[in-house]
């Protein structure tokens, strides 16, 4: 937490005040009120060296407008998109700043370490910036030896306490020999390895990410008139960009389902940028007109990676609209240091959940039939969560900053995580999607919501911002019902079941069967896992015990994360060994005794579940409508 200033706290604009509090070291709250010096006429420029991307590394030098005098310059700290003060200081390197070709002192500031102080000659009007990118360092890899995902707020500074829109960047940017690259951001010029972007409001050149490598295809999905819609692929083999043409197929339905859906066009040419890796950690970042996807190497080329991803890029295309275009007021703000507000996230996150899982099996990327299997699983996970009991939902999207940045580690179920307001919002919104429907006969759907929501029809990259009375307003315009308890009661109140009505209302119902969910197996088979959640009631993942379910029969067992699962009744463990003996427990009514190493101890635990396998599936209620079946079905020509 900032600690006020002086400054702040008496709303003094005197500049002699406030250039003293700079020279001190202490600087106020972040506000979006100084003049920019930095204009389209005279615009900050950044030059990124990225010819040894493929060694994890890139100079950034910035050529930054001032004004004689106490100085302050910063690196983004709130980062669109993040929901968190994800700003990675650590890896900013080797930073020097100089006027003139003469070296100038800077200090990081004692309270915000965000921002760096300098005091500006007298007759300087601009200084030089110059540090090295660290692309791979700390828990993110951004670069292999052959493609670099690069985001452009970790390679600026910029000028403390502007507002972002009115603030011009022009970027360069040098690439690796024969690498080829994709952006959202206009191309001036390119001689040799260096292209030239048009100068444009910092909050642009931020919310344009460049993607650039060895191996890449772009494949265009959809255009009208000027308006594009690429799928830009960087990868680090070649043959992974072989995509197979039923797969690509799907994807050029994307465009078509999306714009059905919403009615809208708030984007001129979309890049959805991939890359294909597996040294690059899954990621889906949103941005306005392009979105900065990353999957393993066989994404594009194997069709259980599409079962279980694919709603990444849909999801992060449907945010275009839904989190980019419509924002939440308190989300929406004027610079990179301001704090994010994130409360609203169950309608920008979990709405937009379910819209991206929408546009996966209506595109065709998944199996619109499949859809009720994937219900299944994330209700049954959803409803087992022991941290349900005590933390609402808007508990974790008000905490999200935290949760996303530290919400990992041991029991994630009691704690609750970020994820959540992922997952539960999908049912929440189904929910609506289905009173909706149910309440007028058929005749509207949550489409409609979308249609009004994302008006006017057609506009540029620009913002208008929501409140929860808006939703529930625009929602009441549909459908007239009461939306605001509706959402008290599943996100404002401690709720011990997520929402159920959803599944009746479609006619389907939950059970629990042997006979396994194909999500769950595939997702066991890709990741290395066994879902015994519902079971002996832990997960284990690589062989390691993940989670344990609070007053499951391996809880009471005295089982607990972090343990490694070496036998079960004396066999060497596998899944296949453990299924053997779940089953063999349901007939024999015997203990299953597990043998667990942990902390350089061994030990056996006896678990007495005799339920045998138990999978979540949902079957059709006889005699009703299949809700899911309409909502799923494709709405686009084709």
């Amino acid at each position: 937490m900032k600690a006020k200033s002086i400054c702040s706290m008496l709303a003094i604009a005197s500049l002699g005040l406030c250039a003293l509090a700079s020279a001190t070291g202490i600087i106020p709250e972040p506000n979006a009120n100084a003049v920019p010096y930095a204009t389209k006429a005279d615009p900050e420029t950044l030059v990124l060296d990225a010819r040894m991307a493929g060694r994890g590394i890139a100079i950034s030098t910035m050529h930054i407008p001032v004004k004689p005098g106490p100085f302050t310059f910063v690196y983004p700290e709130w980062i669109p998109g993040y929901h968190s003060p994800a700003g990675p200081l650590a890896d900013i390197s080797q930073l020097k700043v100089s006027a003139g070709g003469h070296p100038l002192a800077w200090h990081r500031d004692k309270v915000d370490m965000y921002a760096f102080h300098v005091v500006v000659p007298r007759g300087v009007h601009s200084i030089k910036v110059r540090f090295t990118m660290l692309l791979n360092g700390g828990t993110s890899t951004r670069a292999t030896p052959n493609l670099a995902v690069i985001t452009w707020t970790r390679a600026f500074f910029y000028q403390n306490d502007i507002n972002y829109h009115h603030y011009y960047l022009k970027a360069s940017i040098i690439l690796p020999k024969g690498w080829g690259y994709s952006t959202a951001l206009t191309t001036v010029s390119r001689v040799g390895q260096r292209v030239n972007f048009a100068e444009e409001p910092l909050t642009y050149v931020g919310d344009s990410p460049l993607f650039t490598g060895r191996f890449y295809k772009k494949v265009l999905l959809w255009h009208e008139g000027d308006a594009h819609m690429w799928l830009d692929m960087f990868a680090d083999a070649p043959q992974d960009l072989d995509v197979p043409a039923k797969i690509l197929a799907a994807y050029k339905n994307l465009p078509g389902e999306a714009l059905a859906l919403y009615g809208t066009r708030h984007w001129y040419n979309y890049h959805a940028l991939l890359s294909l890796s597996n040294k690059i950690s899954f990621e889906g970042i949103e941005h306005h007109q392009s979105s900065d996807n990353r999957a393993p190497a066989d994404f594009m080329t194997n069709p259980t990676q599409q079962l279980l991803g694919g709603d990444l890029i849909p999801h992060e295309f449907s945010h275009s609209w839904n989190g980019k275009y419509r924002r939440p007021w308190d989300l929406q703000t004027d610079n990179y240091q301001i704090p994010q507000r994130t409360d609203l996230l169950w309608v920008y996150e979990g709405m937009n959940q379910y819209l991206g899982d929408l546009l996966s099996f209506r595109s065709g990327i998944r199996k619109p039939s499949e859809y009720p299997q994937y219900l299944a699983t994330l209700y049954s996970q959803m409803a087992t969560e022991p941290g349900r009991y005590t933390e609402p939902l808007i508990d974790l999207t008000t905490g999200a900053p935290y949760f996303y940045m530290t919400g990992f580690g041991e029991y994630p179920s009691i704690r609750r995580s970020a994820n959540d307001f992922y997952t539960e919002g999908e049912l929440l919104w189904l929910d609506v999607d289905t009173i909706i429907r149910e309440k007028t006969h058929g005749k509207k759907s949550l489409d409609n919501f979308l249609h009004l929501y994302s008006l006017p029809k057609l506009t540029g990259p620009i913002t208008k911002p929501y409140t929860r009375a808006d939703i529930e307003h625009l929602l009441y315009e549909v459908c007239p019902y009461d939306w605001h308890a509706f959402f008290q009661r599943h996100v404002y109140e401690v709720a011990k079941l997520p929402p159920t009505g959803e599944l009746r209302r479609s006619g389907w119902r939950l059970v629990y069967t042997a006979k396994p969910n194909p999500f769950i197996s595939a997702a066991e088979r890709t990741y290395h896992g066994d879902f015994q959640w519902l079971t002996y009631g832990f997960n284990i993942k690589a062989g390691v015990l993940s989670d344990v379910r609070e007053w499951s029969p391996a809880w009471k067992a005295g089982m607990a994360p972090g343990m490694k699962l070496v036998a079960v009744n004396g066999q060497s463990y596998t899944p296949k060994v453990l299924q053997y003996y779940l089953v063999q427990a349901e007939h024999d009514h015997e203990p299953t005794t597990f043998t667990v190493a942990q902390d350089g101890w061994v030990r056996a635990i006896k678990v007495g579940y005799f339920g045998g396998p138990r999978y979540p599936h949902l079957v059709r209620i006889p005699g009703t409508v299949n809700m899911l079946a309409k909502i799923m079905a494709p709405h686009a020509k084709h």
